[in-house]
């Protein structure tokens, strides 16, 4: 009878029961690493989704992780750029290896050694890396500018009188407008109901976000946010003038049928209308951009950042910070009010004498 021995500071020791198959043995940890994830708390979605995308991306290296160098990733990530997958999707691939790696780093880097004989070194190295999420996420963009909103709106404003339906022309531009002036995310406001629109709640009334996105595993996280900027005065006249002539139903921004519209819908929405603007592709924005330009645009014009951390639903304000991108000439504008109220009041004191 064979043994397998692993060197633990100096000693052997017998390994027990662990098979010498390298694909049963990776097998093995795959769903160790899964159960970790388990443990950690992750959601079964998420778990499901990240161990499918390290699945193929195992099957696409077609040797065990163990023995995979950098070229082995640079070919099945080219692979895949050639077939046309997109950069996150692409990223998404590597981070699941570079997650399982350090798994094996930390959990089974010794058994490896002992059992094929084999130093675990990562094959994900500085030249071929998936760029950190933050260098090219679509939140680094800049946000579209207060003119370029200010158009867009303009331009649903006055599709509404040319519009062939006008109840979809017009739920559109109220919808848009939720969406920049309370910070909402596009799942946040297809799930709006009427009831959900509170105008005597406060000074600006409040719409309260039921479903408002919680932190891992944690569910729903509600929240009330004010109607600033007459946002109120638009939804009144959408409930009043325009829900009435869509489906009945309890949905807010109610799709044909009377249905939620799905977060598809609302970005396809979207780009069905710039088109219609003939927006050139440098000024198009996505829904969530709009949300992007709410904080930052709310933090150019001197609102509290705790203010805005609780308008955008964020757990702390590090990550409001990663939505507020102020415009190229921010500091200047800054400089400029600064300056400006020191003069006004230097030059009252030399009125004064």
């Amino acid at each position: 009878m064979s043994h397998t021995f692993r060197v633990v500071q100096g000693a052997p020791v017998e390994v027990a029961g662990l098979p010498t198959d390298p694909v049963q043995f990776q097998r093995d940890c795959v769903d160790a690493f899964v159960t970790s994830r388990v443990v950690r708390g992750f959601s079964a979605v998420t778990i499901e989704n990240e161990s499918g995308v390290l699945d193929r991306m195992l099957a696409a290296l077609a040797k065990p992780v163990w023995e995979a160098t950098a070229d082995d990733v640079d070919r099945v990530v080219g692979a895949m750029a050639a077939d046309g997958l997109a950069a996150s999707t692409r990223r998404g691939y590597v981070q699941a290896l570079s997650s399982f790696h350090r798994f094996l780093v930390t959990r089974r880097a010794g058994e490896i050694e002992a059992l094929f004989g084999v130093r675990l070194v990562n094959p994900i190295d500085e030249f071929n890396a998936s760029r950190h999420v933050g260098i090219d996420s679509a939140q680094q963009l800049p946000p579209p500018s207060v003119e370029r909103v200010a158009a867009f709106f303009d331009f649903l404003k006055a599709r509404i009188g040319t519009a062939r339906k006008y109840a979809p022309a017009a739920r559109d531009y109220a919808l848009f407008r939720v969406l920049y002036h309370a910070g909402l995310r596009a799942d946040e406001a297809s799930k709006l109901e009427i009831a959900d629109v509170h105008f005597g709640r406060g000074p600006f009334g409040k719409l309260h976000v039921r479903f408002g996105k919680g932190a891992r595993t944690s569910g729903p996280r509600p929240r009330w946010v004010p109607m600033l900027d007459h946002l109120d005065l638009v939804l009144r006249w959408y409930l009043n003038d325009v829900r009435g002539k869509l489906p009945e139903s309890a949905v807010l921004f109610c799709d044909q049928s009377g249905g939620v519209m799905a977060r598809g819908t609302i970005r396809n929405r979207l780009r069905h209308l710039q088109d219609l603007e003939q927006c050139p592709p440098e000024d198009r924005f996505s829904p969530h951009a709009l949300r992007r330009a709410c904080a930052t645009h709310n933090y150019e014009r001197g609102v509290d950042l705790v203010a805005i951390q609780q308008i955008l639903g964020h757990w702390t304000v590090g990550s409001t910070m990663r939505y507020v991108r102020p415009s190229e000439t921010f500091i200047e504008d800054a400089y400029r009010g600064a300056i400006s109220g020191t003069l006004e009041m230097l030059q009252g004191d030399g009125d004064a004498h």
